[in-house]
């Protein structure tokens, strides 16, 4: 294991982040937006070092939480924050291709997917260094409709699949929904401020879900007096050390990122 940081996502509760695989705003977002009741089983798709079960089990602690990642480093990272935490009996790790997963016992009929993916459409954009940046950040070997086709059959009937991705992506992403089977259900969209343009959205399928699309208020990264907002306090709650994270807001000089 490559050297690694603790970082808190609850008083009880941390994360083994390292420069390779770790977390930003974004993930804490969708973690917030997609939050599971007790009862539900709930799996996390490209979870990387496992930030959103690992959120998720520090303030919801739903049945069964499964976190599925591909890169062994983090799948790694993600096991040690589990018997870091003693979260092994909550949280199972799944070391495995969305593309090829096999069956998992238990992850037949889920109550909620999530999943933060690629942002950068293969061929788009500034591609990154790092292997491990690439695959994170471009559609290398996961695309939304890898996703998709590898939710739609592990969710039960009324299940529900979380994303978060660019505002330029937002219509194809709702095209791919309806074309597998999952109705978008709710948007949201993410700011740093209200003078700025959303950099982010936050959009819930349901399989099986009537049409009919719920437009939440927009979120703001940051209050009037310029400091973190209101909201955002309460998405992070009483601890706080996390919150100093930015989001990933597009790099306006690459290619498919700026708003055409």
């Amino acid at each position: 294991m490559k050297q690694g940081k603790w970082e808190p996502l609850s008083p009880a509760v941390s994360v083994l982040t390292t420069r390779q695989h770790t977390f930003n705003t974004d993930t804490i977002l969708l973690a917030s937006f997609s939050a599971p009741k007790r009862h539900e089983l709930c799996a996390d798709f490209g979870t990387g070092c496992g930030t959103i079960p690992l959120w998720w089990a520090a303030r919801m602690r739903p049945r069964q939480i499964w976190g599925v990642e591909l890169q062994e480093q983090a799948a790694r990272q993600a096991e040690e924050s589990v018997r870091h935490n003693g979260l092994e009996s909550l949280i199972q790790v799944v070391r495995g291709d969305l593309r090829t997963l096999p069956k998992v016992p238990g992850m037949e009929e889920l109550h909620l997917i999530s999943c933060n993916p690629p942002y950068q459409a293969a061929g788009a954009g500034i591609v990154s260094r790092g292997s491990q940046e690439k695959l994170a950040r471009h559609e290398l070997s996961c695309t939304m409709e890898d996703v998709l086709r590898a939710a739609f059959p592990r969710l039960r009937w009324g299940g529900r699949l979380c994303v978060c991705q660019r505002p330029q992506r937002l219509a194809d992403t709702i095209a791919l929904f309806r074309q597998y089977g999952l109705e978008p259900k709710r948007l949201r969209l993410v700011q740093q401020r209200p003078e700025k343009a959303p950099f982010l959205f936050l959009l819930e399928g349901r399989r099986g879900g009537r049409p009919g699309l719920t437009v939440e208020p927009v979120l703001l990264i940051e209050g009037q007096d310029g400091g973190i907002s209101a909201e955002m306090e309460s998405i992070y709650g009483d601890y706080r050390e996390c919150a100093g994270r930015q989001p990933e807001e597009p790099d306006p000089k690459a290619k498919g990122v700026e708003n055409q």
